[in-house]
């Protein structure tokens, strides 16, 4: 047991190496843009307050929603999706398979759940004893169960997740706006240290010329670093705002969620506008902080195949092959799909009047779909 707590431990100090990287990246970069080349090689004062202030503006940014995608906790199901303790006991206890799955049923008989394995069966991880809500899945690294997970990221030493998807996605912006800023303000003193005249005649330097000291080196690798994780942060950040509006996680993207018709990769997908919403929030004006926004609370999430079968107003599970839909009760709609949905659920009534040749009957057929 000593060994295996001790190696655990040794797991979790080296998980941070990546994030002491970039921190001691970023500390760096800091110190070059500043004072290496603000200070001691721009010769402009209005040039140093100019890229000064915006500076600090995209690194204030970007540390903050770096901090909070790091520190901010993955959020777990609640209690609710837990097993009694008496179901529990029961489900260690069986041995087979389908008495299992029937336990399972039972259990989630009044819980909103949409989603199923490939196989049609409960989703449940043996590991944290807990029913996965929809889009919950279980992280080995962080070791345990997260809401909504995209994956872990190991340069924040964290699951990305329902609690901090939003400061992911900000951190990732505001990375690339750092990195964009330092290429294009620098790009100038690259240019003109890479192409430095060694030689001091009046005839052949130029009048500008910058002074070869070691602030030359810091300008130079600045540009390069900062040219380097630009390129590999734009693609990143173009994934994920393409997933974003998709309204799919990056496990999604690569295996499609299952549901009572079957897979369906865009089944989570509400349309651009709301799919932005769920992520970012309804106040636009918070869209660019790092605070938290998202819509729901991370255990249920509206789905557009709730309504495809008018006898089934929620998607239900099935338990076994030999019984019928009527055996599974509905789960209700929970309070976030009705707030995401309920521009879009209205009760449809279409009257028909068809009268006979005597035109003394009169047959009125109402036909009434429900979402």
């Amino acid at each position: 047991m000593a060994p295996t707590h001790v190696l655990r431990c040794c797991q979790r100090g080296l998980a941070w190496i990546p994030v002491i990287f970039i921190a001691l990246v970023v500390c760096w970069s800091y110190y070059a843009y500043v004072v290496e080349l603000c200070i001691f090689t721009i010769p402009s004062i209005a040039e140093k307050i100019i890229y000064m202030v915006f500076f600090h503006l995209s690194f204030v940014m970007f540390v903050w929603s770096y901090w909070k995608t790091i520190f901010t906790r993955p959020a777990n199901p609640s209690k609710e999706f837990c097993l009694p303790k008496a179901e529990k006991e029961q489900y260690v206890k069986e041995e087979r398979p389908e008495s299992q799955q029937e336990i399972l049923w039972r259990a989630t008989a009044n819980l909103p759940l949409y989603t199923r394995t490939g196989a049609g069966a409960i989703r449940y991880c043996d590991r944290c004893q807990v029913i996965k809500p929809d889009r919950c899945h279980h992280c080995s690294a962080c070791d345990m169960c997260v809401l909504k997970m995209d994956h872990h990221c190991p340069w924040v030493n964290n699951c990305v997740g329902f609690s901090n998807y939003k400061f992911f996605i900000l951190f990732l912006c505001y990375s690339l706006v750092y990195c964009l800023f330092i290429a294009a303000t620098v790009l100038q003193y690259f240019i003109k240290f890479w192409t430095l005249c060694r030689r001091k005649s009046a005839e052949n330097c130029p009048k500008n010329e910058l002074p070869d000291t070691h602030a030359k080196f810091h300008v130079l690798f600045l540009f390069f670093v900062a040219a380097m994780f630009c390129i590999s942060i734009l693609s990143l950040f173009s994934y994920h705002l393409w997933l974003v509006g998709k309204n799919r996680s990056t496990i999604e993207a690569f295996r499609a969620p299952v549901f009572r018709t079957g897979s369906d990769k865009n089944g989570f997908s509400l349309g651009f506008g709301k799919n932005i919403a769920q992520v970012f929030g309804d106040e636009r004006k918070f869209w660019l902080l790092p605070i938290f926004t998202s819509q729901g609370d991370g255990l249920t999430f509206p789905s557009r195949l709730v309504n495809i079968d008018p006898e089934q107003p929620t998607v239900s599970l099935q338990p076994e092959a030999n019984k019928s839909i009527e055996d599974v009760p509905a789960s209700p709609l929970s309070e976030s799909q009705n707030h995401l949905l309920g521009n879009e659920q209205h009760a449809n009534n279409v009257t028909e009047h068809l009268e006979n040749d005597t035109g003394s009957e009169t047959i009125t057929i109402i036909m009434e779909r429900e979402s």
